[in-house]
């Protein structure tokens, strides 16, 4: 079948621009369509995506897991959010960050279901949110921005390179033990750079940090803004030169 997405390469920003703004636009496709992605991977299952929030609970120590599974499970994602709407592409003429807001929307459901094991953790020992909690807005609002320019790479060279779905899921293996999830950075005190150079840590601290109690340092606002703006320029170039083969790589 002769794929629906025939642009010339001569897209440009403007043209990537115009995709993600026509994809915001259609929110209501993206968000039933992400749901819907939920509902079908708990079918006929009694708690549902509770199942991921009971099992998380039988092993969280820290929040860190809570956090990471967000970020892990965007990251992950990305890399089918082509590849896994191939149907759709080749079939309906939407903008591709339609796909894109679709796996990010996604992997909110989830992070939502297991703030649940946070909220019951403060009821326990009731603990009363502080004013550090303000930060977790602009903090969760910073990962889902990084979740789109995360997924028009990932998910444009999965298309062409069918590989790098298993190679990202074994670096995502290797972050999770190099990064301060269920340690402390304090215990690597002799090598800093392993921490502070991992940016994952900062991405965990926006939202860790706040829901403990404590306010994140500039550094890692400063490290997570600055990835936020180098990856959308890097994005918007890469994404403008190979937006209209993507249709022909699925």
């Amino acid at each position: 079948m002769t794929p629906l997405h025939t642009e010339t390469n001569d897209l440009g920003s403007t043209k990537v621009l115009r995709d993600v703004a026509g994809g915001f636009a259609m929110w209501e496709l993206w968000s039933v369509l992400g749901w819907n992605d939920i509902r079908q991977r708990y079918r006929r299952s009694l708690l549902g995506p509770f199942w991921l929030t009971l099992s998380m609970g039988v092993m969280i120590g820290t929040i860190g897991f809570v956090v990471w599974a967000l970020l892990s499970g965007i990251v992950q994602d990305s890399c089918t959010v082509f590849t896994g709407s191939e149907g759709i592409i080749r079939q309906l003429r939407v903008p591709y960050s339609v796909h894109i807001l679709r796996m990010l929307w996604r992997n909110i459901i989830v992070f939502a279901h297991n703030l649940l094991i946070y909220i019951l953790v403060m009821a326990l020992f009731h603990v009363r949110p502080d004013g550090a909690l303000v930060f977790v807005l602009p903090g969760f609002l910073l990962i889902c921005l990084n979740g789109i320019w995360v997924g028009i790479v990932l998910g444009s060279l999965n298309a062409r390179f069918r590989d790098l779905q298993p190679i990202i899921f074994n670096v995502m293996q290797i972050f999770f033990y190099v990064t301060p999830i269920v340690w402390r950075p304090e215990q690597l005190a002799e090598h800093p750079a392993v921490v502070q150079f991992n940016p994952l840590y900062h991405f965990i601290e926006l939202l860790r940090m706040p829901l403990l109690g404590t306010v994140p340092p500039a550094t890692t606002w400063l490290v997570a803004i600055g990835i936020t703006v180098f990856g959308y320029l890097g994005a918007l170039l890469f994404f403008g030169h190979y937006r209209g083969r993507i249709a022909y790589w699925l």
